[in-house]
């Protein structure tokens, strides 16, 4: 950082002005009284010039964690005043809030704890400080520096969901779920005679014993063989709009303190894919806004951060494109598409899975849209909810279930998940639907 110059203040030049006057006065009018008052100011301002500071003051973040949760934004602020400051003026200010002032006492490094409330989500501008020390008396001031901490990058938080929909083809040799075939596993299939390939330590001897008294055959317990389920989360990227009809036109900021749709899917899709990691499923990544290479179909805790980073890097590029193919995705995987259904694009690519067979499960992303008093604003919005009921029922039409993601409907979504669960398990006749 640059050395910064000590020049007067304007509240030291006001001040010898008015004494030098006051004093001028005394003389010429012959009232020493007068004349005395002007001699304190003067004096002042001589003893803060003498005691000027020297140096300059020295401002700085403390190096944090890259990435943060939501909610609360946490830095902290070192000040060390220039040799000789009285004083340093710090004001703080943040995204979405008012500007906070303090006054630090010179003397010795100080450090500030600054916290920022924030509901959003992904790539966050969290403080921009400007200090000014000043001197004895306020005699001298020194240059403002700027000090701009840097971005944060705001992981989405996981809901505690239970369990969520899968696909009923199953993959692999092993998992965590019974699938339809014949192999090792917990979940009983049948009591069969004993045939070649069968293992003797699966012989059950008391269905034996009931089935051939005398011995003549065995009978071996078959059970299900395990194995795990994949799924590809689909997140719509391709616009990011608030509760607020306003901020739609992108002339006005949103505020940080009421998610917008792009937060709630980056949220439902976290708490998905915790979800399906936690049961030992299989989770892949798909950004419809960008063209880049998608996250394949994984497990584990390290795969499920390396989702959660991407969810959170997720925003709109551009001008939204529109897709003439879906994303491919395995034959035997369940989508779940995180969408505002605004436009008909989301909607065609799940017509064109459902008739290649995928199951797909959609949640509305748009936040509850608040009530506008233009005119103008209330018709368009008019309109664009009727379109926007208008593809949910053609997708109920289809069989996909569409679940709601804003305001209360997000405390129901486990609820829900359990429903769309249990209903696939009514509607097959052999393991391996749900969770």
């Amino acid at each position: 950082m640059k050395s910064r110059s000590w020049h007067p203040s304007p509240a030291a030049t006001g001040t010898v002005v008015v004494g030098l006057c006051t004093l001028l006065a005394g003389v010429l009018l012959g009232q020493a009284d007068v004349a005395l008052i002007g001699v304190p100011l003067v004096l002042a301002v001589v003893l803060g010039r003498s005691q000027r500071p020297t140096g300059s003051t020295s401002v700085s973040f403390e190096p944090g964690h890259p990435t943060e949760v939501p909610g609360v934004i946490e830095e902290t602020l070192h000040v060390v005043p220039a040799p000789g400051a009285d004083v340093v003026h710090v004001r703080v200010f943040a995204p979405g809030h008012r500007p906070v002032e303090a006054v630090l006492p010179g003397g010795g490094p100080r450090a500030l704890p600054l916290r920022l409330a924030s509901e959003r989500t992904g790539p966050q501008r969290t403080f921009h400080v400007d200090v000014r020390a000043r001197g004895v008396a306020d005699v001298t001031t020194e240059d403002a520096t700027s000090v701009e901490a840097a971005h944060r990058l705001v992981l989405p938080e996981a809901a505690h969901l239970g369990r969520v929909p899968v696909s009923p083809r199953l993959r692999g040799l092993t998992g965590p779920r019974a699938s339809r075939r014949l192999g090792d596993g917990s979940e009983l299939r049948d009591v069969h005679p004993l045939a070649p390939g069968d293992r003797l330590r699966r012989v059950d001897w008391r269905a034996t014993a009931r089935r051939s008294p005398t011995l003549e055959s065995l009978h071996v317990r078959r059970t299900f063989a395990t194995a795990e389920a994949a799924a590809v989360l689909v997140i719509d990227s391709r616009d990011d709009v608030g509760p607020d009809l306003h901020t739609w036109r992108g002339s006005e900021p949103q505020r940080v303190d009421e998610a917008t749709s792009l937060d709630l899917a980056r949220h439902a899709a976290a708490s998905v894919a915790t979800a399906l990691v936690g049961a030992g499923d299989r989770v892949g990544l798909e950004d419809l806004a960008r063209r880049r290479r998608p996250l394949a179909p994984a497990t584990g805790k390290r795969h499920l951060r390396r989702i959660l980073h991407a969810l959170a890097v997720a925003a709109p590029v551009g001008d939204p494109s529109h897709r003439v193919r879906p994303p491919q995705v395995p034959t035997d995987a369940i989508v779940y598409l995180f969408t505002t259904l605004l436009d008909s694009a989301a909607p065609d690519l799940v017509e064109q899975w459902v008739e290649r067979g995928v199951p797909v499960v959609v949640i509305d992303t748009l936040p509850a849209v608040q009530p506008v008093s233009e005119k103008h604003l209330r018709l368009a919005w008019r309109v664009t909810a009727m379109e926007r009921a208008d593809r949910m029922r053609a997708l109920a039409a289809r069989g996909v279930p569409v679940l709601q993601w804003a305001g209360r409907d997000r405390e129901q979504a486990a609820t829900r998940f359990e429903l769309l669960v249990r209903s696939a398990e009514r509607h097959q006749p052999t393991a391996g639907a749900g969770r």
